[in-house]
């Protein structure tokens, strides 16, 4: 209960300084935020990652000395080269990985066993709800995660234009956003001089990586994220809404 209590008022306390925590870091680097957070947060602060790239990782490992937890959503129908990618970081900046998969199942043939065949292609939702919304929720329950740290930018997508650098989630969680400010060019130039490790499909012409059936490579021209549900209007897998 005492633990309860605790989660609650910082909770509360996060909820009362959103605007003026968005208003002092509206330009510092994210260096400066990830800086913050490590100070600020006393337990339960994990980063979510993808493994696209390592950006977040390598900084908090190599610029701020910082071991933050990374929660890893495989939803069993990534890409080879995305797992590949989490084995060799995981050793690399020897990070603290908790992987989630659907519930009960660790193989894509397993998964279309119990939901059928391309079930993403029947109930696009029903899919990202058993792999991705449930497996987070799960997740953040039994790390009891009070705060956690995403890899999105501003300019990755219109509807990510007005994304804050601090928000709540929908659970009421403490989510940072410190990339936010960056560019496309800013992450790339942070990652050649950094020698930050990245997923090799991005020199392959992907832009933006998610689920190996639902990801396409982009054109030039094209926004980051279009390669993501190429031919539908969704724009987000459901984590971020």
């Amino acid at each position: 209960m005492v633990q309860c209590i605790e989660a609650l008022q910082r909770e509360q306390a996060y909820q009362v300084n959103l605007d003026w925590l968005n208003r002092a870091f509206a330009t510092a680097s994210p260096q400066e935020i990830l800086a913050w957070c490590l100070e600020n947060i006393p337990s339960g602060l994990v980063q979510l990652s993808s493994f696209s790239t390592l950006t977040i990782a390598h900084m908090l490992k190599r610029d701020l000395k910082a071991n933050v937890p990374v929660v890893f959503l495989d939803t069993l129908h990534l890409f080879p080269e995305t797992l590949e990618t989490m084995r060799q970081a995981s050793a690399e900046y020897d990070l603290d990985v908790h992987i989630f998969h659907a519930r009960g199942l660790h193989s894509r043939q397993a998964f279309a066993r119990r939901y059928g065949d391309r079930l993403w292609e029947h109930n696009i939702n029903r899919f990202y709800e058993l792999t991705k919304i449930e497996p987070m929720q799960r997740a953040f329950d039994e790390l009891n995660v009070t705060a956690w740290i995403t890899g999105r930018r501003r300019d990755q997508s219109e509807t990510r234009e007005q994304m804050p650098i601090f928000e709540r989630d929908r659970s009421g969680l403490l989510k940072i956003n410190p990339l936010a400010n960056w560019t496309k060019q800013d992450l790339w130039k942070y990652i050649v001089e950094n020698d930050v490790l990245y997923n090799p499909l991005y020199d392959r012409g992907y832009s933006s990586i998610g689920d190996e059936p639902l990801t396409t490579p982009t054109s030039t021209g094209e926004d980051e994220r279009a390669g993501r549900w190429r031919g539908s209007e969704k724009t987000e897998c459901g984590i971020h809404l």
